[in-house]
């Protein structure tokens, strides 16, 4: 590793021996964790160390390394994933804890940077910045890391991160419409699934497939019911507030209890009565992943008095509404076109997207759009420029705002916002 040999070490960044593995730390020390073999319940497990920092965490992160440290002594894998292309339910068949990995804070940027340009999307040193700290537990307890080829930035990333823990990286075709694209990635996923048959000794059928899809689809079904709330004008609760649990669901690892709070706080939503002093412009949230920001700009939003009705990111309505056709003769074939019908920038040209917004724009009754773009994602800050053009086109309002994980542009945030929203 460049940086090792600058500092004076030669030696690997990351190596296993003998049942124990040694990491270098950001600044060339090492830090062991010793994995003893034990069985418990017909299961080889390990007795798990944590963090050198564990103590210097706070509550919220400690339960989450004991969470996720808990899970795996008693004889479960942890499978780290960034993005929603990839195919959970081959993990779910697998036993697999699938859980998300992307960066949301700025907290580990300056680690990142270490290694990383400055003038990257934040996402991905953030994301990094977790993996080299140790500040991340499901990073850290990660037996797998499942990447794909989505950002360029992404890809250089996994081969980074490939060098301290081990990581699978899916082929995402770079176009649905191409003739060949569904082929090639119907192939990725397969090679997904026997790849961990093989690695990890799973035993892949396609009842558990198909029983993971079917626990998968509800999962969808209840996201859309939350979301489908807000179609209400007033809105029953701010879209900060419900995007707050969005963002909570991927760290949920009992998928029939996550299904039903769900849809016991989206029934209970149903019936509650806005308050008098609700009410306001109604804004449709799109662009890149927002948990990084979605403080900072859904806030500005509603102190200004606008409600913000629906998010078509990520973690929004794209996902939660493609559903597997759990019963399809080919179920493994039916996950992998499921996944295809997601929209994001990364596809030329990206045509689910643009066939979305104007239906949702419709359905939850949008009064303008606010495109939230992460610094330096260039994928969506181009197709910004069309999708301005597709609002025009709607008579709909639009506004693109470029932000990152510090709270340095908080204020001109308010500002701007403020406008817009005095502007409908």
């Amino acid at each position: 590793h460049p940086r090792a040999a600058a500092e004076g070490n030669d030696e690997p960044r990351a190596h296993r021996d003998a049942g124990q593995r040694q990491v270098h730390g950001r600044r060339g020390a090492r830090r062991a964790q010793t994995f003893p073999i034990t069985k418990k319940r017909g299961h080889i497990c390990m007795e798990l160390s944590l963090p050198e920092t564990f103590e210097a965490y706070s509550d919220a992160r400690k339960a989450g390394f004991l969470k996720v440290k808990t899970a795996k002594e008693s004889g479960r894998r942890v499978a780290g994933t960034f993005c929603t292309f990839t195919p959970l339910e081959i993990l779910d068949a697998a036993g697999m804890l699938a859980v998300s990995l992307c960066g949301m804070s700025a907290e580990t940027i300056p680690a990142a940077e270490v290694d990383l340009p400055r003038n990257l999307c934040p996402l991905i040193k953030s994301s990094y910045g977790f993996y080299v700290s140790d500040k991340c537990p499901y990073t850290y307890f990660s037996d797998l890391i499942v990447g794909e080829t989505t950002c360029d930035g992404k890809k250089k990333m996994y081969e980074l991160m490939a060098r301290g823990k081990e990581l699978f990286l899916l082929h995402l075709p770079q176009g649905v419409d191409l003739p060949y694209a569904r082929d090639m990635w119907r192939a990725e996923v397969r090679r997904l699934k026997e790849y961990l048959e093989e690695r990890f000794g799973a035993e892949i059928t396609d009842d558990a497939l198909r029983a993971a899809a079917r626990q998968r689809n509800m999962l969808r079904e209840a996201r859309s019911h939350l979301m489908e709330v807000l179609r209400a004008d007033p809105a029953p609760v701010s879209g900060t507030e419900l995007y707050k649990v969005l963002d909570g669901l991927g760290f949920d690892f009992d998928l029939p209890h996550a299904v039903a709070h769900v849809e016991e706080l989206a029934a209970r939503l149903r019936e509650t009565k806005p308050s008098a002093t609700a009410g306001g412009p109604r804004l449709l949230v799109t662009g890149c992943p927002i948990g990084g920001v979605y403080q900072k700009v859904l806030g500005a939003a509603e102190r200004a008095g606008a409600q913000v009705v629906c998010f078509e990111n990520c973690a929004g309505i794209k996902p939660a509404r493609c559903c597997v056709d759990a019963e399809a003769e080919d179920i493994l074939t039916a996950i992998a076109d499921a996944y295809l019908t997601i929209g994001c920038a990364v596809m030329a040209p990206n045509r689910r997207r643009f066939d979305m917004i104007p239906a949702l724009i419709e359905e939850f009754h949008a009064d303008a759009v606010l495109d939230i773009t992460l610094s330096s994602c260039h994928t969506y800050l181009i197709e910004g420029r069309s999708l301005r053009e597709l609002c025009r086109s709607l008579g709909v309002p639009y506004m693109a705002l470029e932000t990152d994980y510090s709270q340095l542009d908080a204020g001109q945030i308010d500002t701007r916002i403020a406008a817009f929203v005095e502007s409908l």
